[in-house]
């Protein structure tokens, strides 16, 4: 199909903006915390594909970690065993782990492989595991009511926090120009399975390799000042005062402090993005106007830097 003459202009003008920034990371690690919508929606799902395999062809190193709540909700309720959360993270039994491991290192994670190969990628799936990739430990959750004198410890079973990551299986991937796929499952000291939250497992990763950037993709449109307005290139003293002062609150605290951690320990830049929009990665990366919150050690007003 032949394209008009403004068609053909204006993908010129897209290449020529996007060049800058294909020079500048080529080489570089980019992580990329795959969930939300952008993980439930078809198109979607094709979308980020496509923008992880265009990555890997123009020299970028792209490590995703994908999530898979939803999915692990739906076999659950179909096999009838009962789904409880404690400050937001699954109460974790073993038969539910074993639910855990079946659908984000199988189902899920698989199908992730799946779609970047049939795009031409060179995708590879691993859990937490594989070659001790991510060791963990227990989590320990603690809640206090008025009424108790101390706080109570809650048992929530096979979760678990990252104790370390492998950076040897990572390079090992990376330097053979496959892209790695990990589904966040950690192992303990005695072997035993643990669930991770996705997030904190990227932004570990992002850490271990001093990557480029942690990108994470959300259901919103980035973080947002008391006004409503999407901001977009913070500082991370700027993170701070905006925890402080009560516009980060509630449910979007944990995401961004693991943002906000992985920019403190060395990872140059932290995204929160809209994963609802069609090839929001490629437009995070490649243009000067980006799709979401922008996180550095520096002042910044441009998204995509």
């Amino acid at each position: 199909m032949s394209l008009s003459r403004d068609a053909a202009g204006n993908v010129a003008r897209v290449l020529t903006e996007a060049l800058p920034y294909i020079q500048r990371f080529t080489g570089k690690t980019i992580v990329v915390k795959f969930g939300g919508n952008a993980m439930v929606d078809d198109e979607l799902k094709a979308h980020f594909a496509r923008d992880i395999v265009l990555m890997k062809l123009v020299g970028m190193n792209p490590i995703v970690v994908h999530g898979g709540g939803p999915q692990i909700g739906e076999l659950l309720k179909r096999l009838q065993i009962e789904s409880r959360f404690v400050d937001g993270m699954r109460v974790t039994d073993s038969a539910t782990m074993d639910v855990v491991e079946m659908v984000l290192g199988g189902t899920v994670n698989k199908e992730i492989v799946s779609l970047l190969n049939a795009n031409g990628g060179k995708a590879i799936g691993l859990t937490g595991k594989d070659g001790q990739l991510i060791r963990a430990k227990k989590l320990k959750v603690t809640q206090k009511t008025p009424e108790m004198a101390s706080p109570e410890i809650i048992d929530i079973g096979h979760v678990g926090e990252v104790e370390s990551i492998s950076t040897d299986v990572l390079n090992m991937l990376v330097n053979s120009d496959f892209i790695p796929i990990i589904a966040p499952i950690g192992v303990g000291p005695d072997g035993a399975s643990y669930n991770i939250n996705a997030d904190l497992v990227a932004g570990k990763v992002a850490e271990v390799l001093q990557a480029e950037k942690l990108m994470l993709l959300t259901n919103i449109e980035g973080l947002m000042d008391k006004n409503g307005k999407v901001l977009t290139g913070l500082s991370t003293q700027q993170v701070d005062n905006l925890i402080a002062d009560g516009t980060i609150y509630g449910g979007m605290l944990p995401k961004i402090g693991c943002a906000l951690d992985a920019v403190k320990s060395g990872v140059t830049s932290a995204h929160i993005i809209d994963g609802r929009v069609p090839h929001a990665v490629l437009l995070e990366i490649f243009t000067d106007t980006g799709v979401g919150t922008l996180i550095t050690n520096h002042s910044l007003t441009a998204a995509g830097a």
